[in-house]
């Protein structure tokens, strides 16, 4: 694992989530950070960036947004981006275009991330991404639905890819607005990530070394295996941590 990794629920509400990331980049800038954000580009990158930018802004917690855009069916390139930048924000959109387009450097971007000491935000599919063990989609297991068929993300099958490796469980986002948390019980639950964390929007969770640590307006929903299958959930609010094994 990297150094610190912040990992957003979804939502656009809450601008105020992204406020340690920023302050987390301050500390490495020494004063007002340049943050990469980098978005697989559907056809509306430069709309999307515009986006993230003012959501940025509205945290109050001050930045220099830069767009990292990925075109469609691209890989990022973590050395260009991250050239310059304090932090990097990987957003939200298609996630399993964001794993493809990350596939090429689950070797080299926690690496880099850890040298130079800079965070990583994801957003959404951002924060999907993060995971060893990746959610990317689906909405059912064995044909038997989920959760609702809008989350699926243009997938059938509950789909669990290699991720980056920032953090050590799987990670599902939109939790309680999208019904998502289901969809990551049946992934623990058939041994497809070894835990997970299904976090609501306006909803942070920042993971630093063996600690996490819950921020927003929502909660964090960690999943646990049991016996034969079954499975425990705990769910932490803003201000209360847990453990990271």
């Amino acid at each position: 694992m990297g150094g610190r990794t912040f990992l957003i629920g979804g939502g656009w509400e809450g601008a105020e989530v992204y406020a340690p990331f920023l302050r987390a980049a301050a500390e490495r800038a020494g004063g007002v950070p340049r943050i990469a954000c980098v978005v697989v580009d559907e056809g509306d990158g430069q709309e999307q960036f515009e986006r993230f930018a003012q959501a940025l802004g509205r945290s109050r917690a001050g930045c220099e947004p830069v767009p990292a855009l990925v075109p469609l069916g691209g890989r990022f390139e973590p050395e260009e981006a991250l050239d310059g930048a304090d932090g990097l924000l990987v957003c939200g959109g298609l996630t399993p275009a964001y794993q493809e387009a990350f596939a090429g450097c689950a070797d080299r971007l926690p690496r880099l991330l850890a040298e130079r000491g800079t965070p990583y935000a994801g957003f959404s599919a951002g924060a999907a991404v993060a995971a060893r063990r990746a959610v990317v989609g689906g909405w059912l297991v064995n044909g038997v639905p989920v959760c609702p068929e809008d989350t699926a993300e243009d997938l059938e099958e509950v789909a669990v890819r290699p991720g980056l490796g920032l953090v050590p469980f799987a990670v599902d986002v939109h939790a309680a607005q999208w019904g998502t948390l289901a969809r990551l019980v049946a992934a623990v639950g058939r041994g497809e990530a070894p835990y997970g964390v299904a976090v609501d929007e306006n909803t942070v969770v920042e993971v630093a070394g063996p600690a996490a640590r819950v921020a927003g307006r929502g909660r964090a929903h960690v999943v646990r295996p049991g016996a034969d299958g079954a499975v425990t959930v705990r769910s932490y609010a803003d201000g209360e941590g847990f453990d990271v094994a």
